[in-house]
């Protein structure tokens, strides 16, 4: 075995000695299999609410959730389970502790850029970004690091930002529009594209002014990425702007979609507690019975300064003060 492959085995033992926690999505055929094999290996099953099922052998559970389905495997013996039994029975691949051999790329020094909050009516826009290289890919890793979108919990996503800001040695940057500004910025852009455009270039910049010399930055597909190059000021201009579908998977891309989804949960419980009440996340009926409430207790500019007035819930419930928005053109490559 040459050195390169006994550091790649080396790696993969540091991975799975701290694995007490792992998570796969499934298809429905997939879920199926999964059950049968467990009962197979003598798991005892249990009703568990949202589960599909719930079942448990010694001290390893494995709970297969409605919502995806999902399967989260928690315990003793994960990474023993998921290496013997579900990659090759259930998934029909071998990734775990294999990120280096499977996406050589992630571990590159790059920059991850993502946003939160742009599918919300309150609260702000941030825009986060994160530099990785080899070593601080790997910590980011161990430490549980995933899309935001797949972490339920604000007191994980705070504990995960914690965690990022120490492993990235200070290589992270947050920028965040509040709701005032926003509108202002909307305004003048004219579109969504347009302003996260310019919020990608803002976190790009601050970041390179901490590692100038950063090859490449990697974001989610939202627009053409000629939109973020224009909006970068000179001296930025030589980094490669790259975006993908699902880039989420990247880690870089992962941990920046957890600061900037702390930036907007900590916006959002600030200024809700000013207000006494809780200012719903999305663009729910809850959401817009929370916008009318306010509307009505403090007059329609409220929302000025806590939302975003382009969002068509400004005009359902303050129809002489916020015009109808056009009809929603998606970007298209």
């Amino acid at each position: 075995m040459n050195s390169e492959s006994c550091l790649n085995v080396e790696r993969w033992e540091l991975n799975v000695e701290r694995l007490n926690s792992y998570t796969h999505p499934l298809s429905d055929e997939q879920a199926t299999k999964l059950r049968a094999l467990l009962e197979e290996l003598g798991f005892e099953f249990s009703p568990k609410q949202y589960t599909i099922f719930f079942a448990q052998k010694n001290k390893l559970t494995v709970a297969v959730y409605e919502k995806g389905p999902k399967a989260l495997i928690q315990g003793k013996g994960v990474e023993d389970f998921v290496q013997f039994e579900l990659e090759p029975k259930i998934l029909g691949e071998a990734k775990l502790g294999y990120e280096e051999v499977h996406s050589p790329e992630m571990f590159e020094p790059h920059f991850g850029v993502d946003e939160s909050g742009k599918g919300d009516f309150f609260g702000p826009l941030v825009i986060a970004g994160v530099y990785v290289d080899p070593g601080i890919a790997r910590k980011l890793i161990e430490a549980g690091v995933q899309d935001s979108k797949r972490i339920s919990s604000d007191s994980r996503i705070r504990a995960l930002a914690d965690a990022i800001r120490k492993t990235s040695m200070g290589l992270s940057d947050v920028v965040l529009i509040g709701p005032a500004k926003y509108n202002e910025l909307y305004e003048k852009f004219g579109n969504l594209n347009k302003l996260l455009a310019w919020g990608h270039a803002r976190v790009i910049e601050n970041l390179l002014g901490k590692k100038p010399d950063c090859p490449r930055s990697l974001s989610d597909q939202f627009a053409d990425a000629r939109l973020i190059e224009q909006s970068l000021i000179r001296h930025a201009k030589k980094i490669e702007i790259q975006q993908r579908p699902r880039a989420e998977s990247d880690i870089a891309v992962a941990a920046a979609s957890i600061l900037a989804r702390e930036g907007f949960v900590n916006w959002m419980d600030r200024e809700g507690k000013k207000l006494g009440l809780r200012l719903e996340r999305g663009a729910s009926p809850a959401v817009k019975a929370t916008a009318q409430k306010l509307v009505e207790s403090k007059g329609p500019d409220v929302l000025r300064q806590l939302a975003k007035i382009h969002f068509r819930t400004a005009h359902a419930v303050a129809p002489e003060h916020f015009a109808e928005p056009p009809p929603r053109q998606e970007w298209r490559r």
